[in-house]
């Protein structure tokens, strides 16, 4: 079997308590897993696109797609609501060969091939061992024992000055196939932060996620 230098992820299980079948629900007139299913595809740093799941609805939905993306079948014992991603990621790496994974929350289908391929050439450029995904945001946060977290209140920035906090957004991580399967986690060694734009943030985990991204997604192809 070849060996991909770089191959993506999309971890798709069927379970879904707060939105039922979410993965291929529906959004913007396609399934919400065909999002980054296709941002995946267009980017040409990835060299094989591959959904890990357990559900047979959505291995014909992706079949449906057309796009050439290949199945993973994932074992019920990792597919459940206790499974973590490494589990899927190290599933994913005893049956692939690869030299960095790109793992793919289909809960951010605002990310783009464009974002994925600017990330890849930072990760090479920067020669890490694994990336996260973020957004910067400039609110203030604090502890619950009413600690400050990311500033002075002697000191308060005003917003224009203030660098801000860079969040996971969750979009994706990019992990060595060697970091992976020393540390058996999707972060490791030298880390580096792909930054977003502001926008991204917006992850769908409950109902009302919905409509906001929808309404990001229609602005989006309306500009």
């Amino acid at each position: 079997m070849t060996t991909h230098s770089c191959i993506a992820l999309i971890p798709l299980r069927g379970g879904s308590k707060s939105i039922p079948m979410k993965n291929i629900r529906p959004l913007g007139g396609q399934p919400l897993c065909a999002w980054v299913l296709r941002a995946a595809v267009a980017c040409p740093l990835i060299d094989a696109v591959y959904v890990s799941t357990d559900c047979d609805a959505i291995r014909r939905t992706v079949q449906d797609l057309g796009l050439g993306v290949r199945l993973i079948d994932r074992p019920a014992e990792l597919a459940t609501d206790e499974a973590s991603t490494e589990s899927v990621m190290l599933h994913c790496m005893q049956q692939l060969p690869f030299e960095r994974l790109v793992t793919i929350q289909a809960t951010s289908p605002l990310l783009t091939a464009q974002h994925l391929q600017q990330a890849l050439e930072q990760f090479d450029a920067e020669e890490l061992d694994t990336m996260l995904s973020a957004v910067r945001t400039k609110r203030f946060f604090w502890y619950d024992d009413g600690t400050p977290i990311n500033y002075d209140p002697l000191h308060r920035p005003r917003r224009q000055n203030f660098p801000g906090t860079l969040m996971e957004n969750g979009a994706f991580y990019i992990t060595q196939r060697a970091m992976l399967q020393s540390r058996r986690c999707r972060l490791g060694g030298k880390i580096g932060i792909f930054e977003m734009p502001e926008h991204t943030a917006v992850e769908i985990d409950e109902p009302q996620d919905w409509e906001a991204v929808s309404r990001l997604l229609r602005a989006s192809h309306s500009a």
